[in-house]
Formats: C-alpha cells, sequence, structure tokens
C-alpha cells in the first residue's frame, strides 16, 4: 500500500464529514482545523485496516467526535478566549443557513444525532452502533432533536 495515496484518499473521502463534524462540536473555523488535522494525524500514525469503507467511514466519525470531546474538556480551551472572538464575531457563521444554524444550536447530544442522521444519511442503529449508544436512545434523541428544531424554526413537520 503506498501511503501517501492512501491517505490522499481518505482524505479526500472524508474531509467534508470530518470538518462539519468538528465544526458542529467548535463552531469555530480554526479549532475545527485543529481538529481536522488531529484526525488525520491519528490514521496516518496508527494505519488502521478496516472490513469496509462503512467501517473506515464509522471510525472516523468516532475519532473525530472523541478528538472534538477531548478539545472541549481542555482546561485552558474552557478558560479563554482568542482575540478574534474579542475584536470581532466569526464572519464564517453568517454564511450558513437558518435550518443549519438551528441545528448548531441544538445540546450536543441531540445535533450528533440529528447531523449523522439526516446529513451522512446513518440509520439509527448505525447510529448507535458509532456513538456506543442503545438504539433506542438514539430514536429519542432524533425525536427530540426534530422537536427541538421544530420549535426552534416554527415548522410543522421535518422529514
Amino acid at each position: 500500500m503506498d501511503t501517501e495515496q492512501e491517505v490522499n484518499r481518505v482524505v479526500e473521502e472524508y474531509a467534508d464529514t470530518v470538518r462539519r463534524i468538528c465544526y458542529s462540536y467548535m463552531k469555530s473555523y480554526h479549532d475545527t482545523e485543529d481538529i481536522f488535522q488531529t484526525v488525520f494525524l491519528k490514521y496516518i500514525n496508527t494505519q488502521p485496516s478496516f472490513a469496509s469503507r462503512e467501517n473506515e467511514k464509522a471510525w472516523f466519525i468516532r475519532v473525530t467526535i472523541n478528538c472534538c470531546k477531548d478539545f472541549l474538556k481542555n482546561f485552558f480551551r474552557k478558560n479563554t478566549c482568542s482575540f478574534q472572538e474579542i475584536d470581532e464575531p466569526f464572519q464564517e457563521e453568517q454564511e450558513y443557513s437558518q435550518v443549519r444554524e438551528a441545528v448548531l444550536s441544538l445540546p450536543p447530544k441531540y445535533r450528533i444525532v440529528v447531523y449523522l442522521h439526516y446529513y451522512e444519511g446513518y440509520t439509527a442503529a448505525e447510529i448507535a452502533e458509532i456513538l456506543r449508544s442503545k438504539e433506542n436512545t438514539i430514536y429519542t434523541r432524533l425525536s427530540r432533536g426534530k422537536k427541538m428544531l421544530r420549535e426552534e424554526l416554527g415548522g410543522e413537520e421535518l422529514g
């Protein structure tokens, strides 16, 4: 296996997914890029092998979520803010739609489930496996997440 070709393949295939998950947790372009690099460095350093593309994608999602959570737990991160946050609001947020903003405003346990289901197309069973949760818990979080979005957006029904 040519390592450089393999790394280029996975970056091309999973970059958007990793960035979207990171941004949903971090809500900062710069932090998203830091986590993005960390995820792919972990891939390079561990060189895992997978039974299928689905397992590979699930690995990237799980590692991304874990890296985001670890980053957010960091004491320094919790107790400081960047100069950009003080001087001016984050400009990239203005580019996202009202629905995207509503999804990002959900509590993390609902946000990631809604993201995986609606943006990545995973079933509740697959999400349960990725997040190491019970399938019924995922259904509950999806239902509550949709209800919160409906209330936030003032809509009748979400698909």
